[in-house]
């Protein structure tokens, strides 16, 4: 049987890992054995259990409760803990997903002990190496024997940096890496999710004050717009701006990190605008079940996380992006998603264009749904040589 070990350390990945702990409950359990461990890079007690109950999914086996901390020093500790367990469990192929500190600790780790690496989301650029995300990247597929590519795009990123074709044959290692179109274990949970999301439960949309199809949903959480006061006042700003110019209301989920940047960084003036305008609602956060429900009855999604412009396409819906660029350039390329960075002029810009976005164009970019089960079924037909 092949034992797995998968890093998760924030939300987005909690979800990602759902998709193929779920696969292997239900079709691999005789082949595969999956022990989670939680590095607790972003760990909120309360909400990552509502996740994992919600995505029917047991705690992990492991919680190394790192917090927050310098990217060096968070890490270093991740890959402390990491080690220990990878002494402990002997994991055939460890797991990990994405792009945060806590894929790079386990990658290193894992390599460091001669234990191979899969790397879910593969070949992910956005071409500026001056976000921690795009170090975590490269590093992660650098030492990667099994590279999971979600799009064509990011199997063409490999090609550039010299990584083999798809379809090499293995056994496979960091030095021979198996490159492999996957699909996108995101889609698999969105196809999963998405019947309860569809349903306009008027409950839940009442208690919001909130009309189906009429709000802006925006999320911000990424530490180049929290932690740079200017680049958050411009964003609130331009949101307060929709809400005044357009009569447009806007739900803000914040996590408690986004919330203390408010506190802290926001001007006065804007912080009393704010607290006066009911238009722009700052929410707690929610549950994936919720979020996708809120996603899939927007009228338009507003946001700096990856995930959630995925998930604005999956739901056709339009996506104003508050990066200056992009991992998923397909999303701007098909008109889904438009850069606006975190200028105010350029959000309200992009607002008004994507509003009016009928999405004619869905192209078929991230599989069919069954990315989970390819997964899982290339590493069991292609399991780790024995040394």
């Amino acid at each position: 049987m092949l034992k797995l070990l998968t890093v998760v350390g924030a939300r987005p990945q909690i979800i990602k890992a759902s998709a193929i702990s779920r696969v292997i409950a239900t079709q691999y359990g005789d082949d595969m054995r999956d022990i989670m461990l939680h590095t607790g890079q972003h760990y909120d007690a309360d909400m990552s259990e509502i996740f994992f109950r919600e995505l029917g999914m047991p705690e992990p086996a492991y919680n190394l409760q790192v917090g927050s901390s310098s990217h060096a020093r968070q890490t270093a500790r991740m890959m402390e803990g990491i080690e220990e367990v990878l002494i402990t469990e002997k994991p055939d192929i460890l797991l990990v997903y994405g792009d945060t500190n806590s894929t790079l600790a386990g990658a290193l780790a894992a390599t460091k002990l001669k234990v191979p690496v899969a790397h879910v989301e593969a070949g992910l650029r956005s071409f500026r190496k001056s976000m921690p995300e795009e170090i975590n990247r490269i590093l992660t597929d650098q030492v990667s024997s099994y590279l999971f590519c979600p799009t064509d795009t990011a199997i063409g990123n490999l090609a550039k940096e010299g990584f083999p074709a798809p379809g090499a044959k293995g056994p496979y290692s960091a030095d021979l890496p198996a490159v492999c179109k996957g699909g996108d274990v995101m889609f698999d949970n969105v196809l999963h999710f998405s019947s309860g999301a569809n349903q306009a439960n008027e409950a839940f949309f009442n208690d919001l004050d909130i009309i189906p199809g009429e709000y802006i949903l925006a999320t911000v959480h990424r530490d180049n717009n929290t932690n740079h006061p200017h680049r958050l006042n411009a964003i609130i700003k331009a949101l307060l701006g929709i809400v005044e110019d357009e009569k447009r209301t806007v739900l803000l989920p914040v996590h408690p990190r986004m919330r203390k940047a408010i506190e802290d960084h926001l001007a006065p003036a804007l912080g009393k605008a704010l607290k006066s305008q009911p238009g722009l609602r700052i929410v707690p956060p929610v549950g994936y079940l919720d979020m996708i429900r809120l996603e899939a009855h927007a009228r338009l999604i507003m946001t700096d996380s990856g995930g959630l412009q995925k998930e604005a396409f999956f739901f056709r819906k339009p996506c104003v992006v508050l990066r200056r660029e992009t991992e998923w350039v397909e999303l701007v390329a098909c008109g889904n998603s438009k850069l606006a960075d975190a200028d105010e002029e350029a959000i309200r810009m992009a607002y008004e264009e994507m509003i009016q976005y009928q999405g004619a164009e869905f192209p078929d970019i991230f599989g069919n749904g069954h990315a989970a089960e390819f997964i899982c079924q290339f590493l069991t037909d292609n399991p780790p040589a024995t040394s």
